[in-house]
């Protein structure tokens, strides 16, 4: 889906509830060998049998980390998103409109940094969105009204609210969202029928380019505008990286605090191939200056980040130093939980290398990775599973996720075995880890 829609985390409470909370003893070739010890329950409840007394120990008896049903990044994000979603059933256009000019004049945003603005335009958009990605999940050919009533209805609202900036905007992004359903509908389909869902993709696309480029100049230079017009390029197609680079520059000098606009400039210079890798590097060094009050060395770290972890290529031309210089920037200048888990998934899963990766990418691969010890060791301490599990799917926002249950308890498996496995010493030496509110505690098993 285009960059400025919000990360998948509706639903994550429900999930997390489900999750069950034990988990299969951690026996994985070439993991951390727990010890075979006998589990003091089992003693306590005067069990006899040989083979339950030592059984392997699990991930829970030997760590203890919150997981909070919530947090302050989820909840301001699902409020924004409600908001924005009842405002459009009541057909308040007015109201939602100026909520997002506002927000986005104010530079409101979460904890971890989301624009309040596109999230009430993301909600806005949502039920329009859904309709056509559950039609096409249903497998309902394009010629159902579903998947035309809902994006007419906002064009005729665009109209009726005069073809303002921020209303052309957020049916530009309607069109985008279903631009990127299309393209997922099509990697399920065959020959006749994905020559067909392609070409809706291509006409939503299309569509998406000719709102934002009937906006007058003035109007981009708003964040909420200009990073639409950034998103186009998230269809992927051919473009000029200094064009790209161009167009990233002006949006992050308005938004400078918003590290996903630095993200989604690596990204789509990573996508144009060996042209785009070799601006990669310098791109980042000048977001990196023109940041450096707001972050220190972070630009260069956040326009390296998604691409370090997609592209063998990329980990050829980064500087690693400077890299790491931009994490520890990141963790002193944002250290909530929301951002900790964060880096800490992206060292400790996102920049695993592939098994085809040569090994000077390898080799960088960790050498960053080294980070999380210090990351989780000194400044983890609750677990975000969501976040954990995007990093498993190399925070691909189009990635299929067929049940939230499932996708976050996958996380939080993760998540428990890359922190056994940075504490590998102390459980295999009988120790339990507890995280507390003041870090990790090493107690006796």
């Amino acid at each position: 889906m285009p960059l400025s829609a919000p990360p998948a985390k509706d639903g994550l409470k429900k999930a997390l509830r489900l999750i069950s909370t034990r988990l299969p003893p951690l026996r994985s070739p070439g993991g951390i060998r727990l010890p075979h010890l006998p589990l003091p329950r089992a003693l306590a409840t005067g069990a006899t049998d040989a083979a339950e007394a030592t059984a392997p120990l699990s991930l829970e008896d030997v760590l203890s980390i919150p997981v909070p049903a919530t947090n302050a990044e989820d909840e301001a994000a699902d409020a924004a998103i409600a908001k924005g979603q009842f405002l459009a059933r009541q057909e308040l256009w007015e109201d939602a409109e100026a909520r997002i000019i506002a927000a986005d004049t104010a530079r409101d945003a979460t904890p971890g940094g989301t624009p309040i603005a596109d999230l009430l335009a993301y909600g806005a958009r949502a039920d329009v969105v859904n309709a056509v990605e559950h039609a096409l999940s249903e497998g309902l050919p394009l010629t159902e009204r579903v998947t035309l009533d809902g994006i007419m209805s906002l064009e005729r609202m665009r109209l009726e609210c005069a073809r303002t900036p921020v209303m052309s905007t957020v049916v530009a992004l309607a069109h985008l969202d279903i631009s990127w359903a299309c393209r997922r509908a099509a990697r399920r389909k065959v020959n006749r029928q994905r020559s067909a869902i392609l070409s809706r993709a291509e006409a939503h696309q299309s569509r998406a380019r000719a709102l934002l480029e009937q906006l007058p100049d003035e109007a981009a230079q708003q964040p909420f505008v200009a990073a639409a017009r950034c998103a186009l390029y998230s269809a992927g197609g051919a473009a000029e990286p200094r064009q790209i680079a161009d167009d990233y520059i002006d949006l992050i000098r308005l938004d400078p605090c918003n590290p996903r606009h630095q993200r989604a400039l690596g990204t789509h210079l990573a996508e144009q191939g060996t042209h785009g890798l070799s601006a990669l590097d310098l791109e980042a060094r000048r977001v990196a200056a023109l940041v450096q009050d707001h972050w220190g060395a972070a630009g260069y770290a956040w326009v390296y980040f998604d691409a370090l972890a997609q592209s063998d290529a990329a980990c050829l031309g980064v500087d690693v130093a400077f890299f790491l210089d931009g994490i520890a920037d990141i963790v002193a200048r944002a250290p909530s939980q929301d951002r900790i888990n964060l880096m800490s998934a992206y060292c400790s899963i996102a920049l695993k290398p592939r098994p085809d990766s040569p090994p000077a990418a390898a080799q960088v691969r960790a050498q960053i990775a080294e980070a999380a010890h210090w990351l989780i060791r000194d400044h983890l301490r609750e677990l975000h599973p969501m976040i954990w599990a995007h990093a498993s799917a190399g925070f691909d926002n189009d990635a299929p996720v067929r049940s939230l249950r499932q996708f976050a308890e996958r996380g939080r498996m993760d998540a428990l075995r890359a922190i056994a496995d940075l504490f590998r010493d102390e459980i295999e030496a009988g120790y339990r880890v507890v995280f507390t509110a003041d870090g990790p505690e090493v107690t006796p098993g």
